[in-house]
């Protein structure tokens, strides 16, 4: 695992291609973990008119799937980078991995947080009449080689939300780990929880 502190997501997503462009077969896979200062980001499916107001902070194409999205301090993202070849070549499937990483993080949290039938991510109450994001996710595969990946709301500003329509989804809302349990949460512990619980579900070992 790489953790890059703070960085801004042009030079990220600029490393990110680079090292996937670098890669030999037998390279390891790794996980980079870093914040970002505010930024908006627009996927392939993004639609300029999803920005409402991008006000002060930067608004940037990326080649990562999805729409219009926020990253800012208080968010952990996390770009997986990995050889599917080594474990599945199932876009789908490594979606789905993802999910069930940060959902059985936000468990260990005593967060109640689940799947959306028919979107992508995760979210709390997603059968119930308040459903609301508390992760995003959009990722790019070239070769079976992984980029981009999760953006979980741990104590972000959430009025960021509010200049856009998040993932073009207009009717429902989104929400951080603070919010739905109303007291601090240490960010390095969240980091921590969900390194692992990736390295669990995709069986690899956290070099110490």
């Amino acid at each position: 695992m790489k953790y890059l502190g703070v960085q801004d997501y042009e030079s990220v997503f600029s490393a990110q291609q680079q090292f996937t462009r670098n890669r030999c077969e037998h390279d390891p896979d790794e996980l980079w973990v870093v914040a970002h200062p505010p930024v908006y980001t627009l996927g392939q499916a993004g639609k300029t008119e999803h920005v409402l107001d991008a006000g002060l902070i930067p608004l940037v194409r990326s080649d990562r799937g999805g729409q219009v999205t926020y990253h800012g301090p208080g968010q952990l993202v996390m770009y997986p980078i990995l050889d599917l070849e080594q474990f599945f070549t199932d876009i789908h499937k490594y979606m789905r991995f993802l999910e069930e990483a940060v959902i059985e993080t936000l468990h260990h949290f005593g967060i109640a947080a689940t799947r959306f039938e028919g979107l992508t991510g995760v979210w709390l109450d997603a059968d119930g009449p308040h459903p609301r994001k508390i992760c995003a996710m959009g990722v790019k595969c070239s070769r079976w080689i992984t980029m981009h990946g999760i953006a979980l709301n741990v104590h972000p500003d959430l009025s960021y939300f509010g200049n856009i329509v998040p993932c073009g989804i207009q009717d429902k809302a989104v929400t951080s780990m603070v919010a739905e349990l109303g007291n601090p949460v240490d960010f390095a512990e969240v980091r921590a929880v969900l390194t692992q619980k990736m390295a669990t579900l995709f069986k690899f070992q956290i070099p110490q």
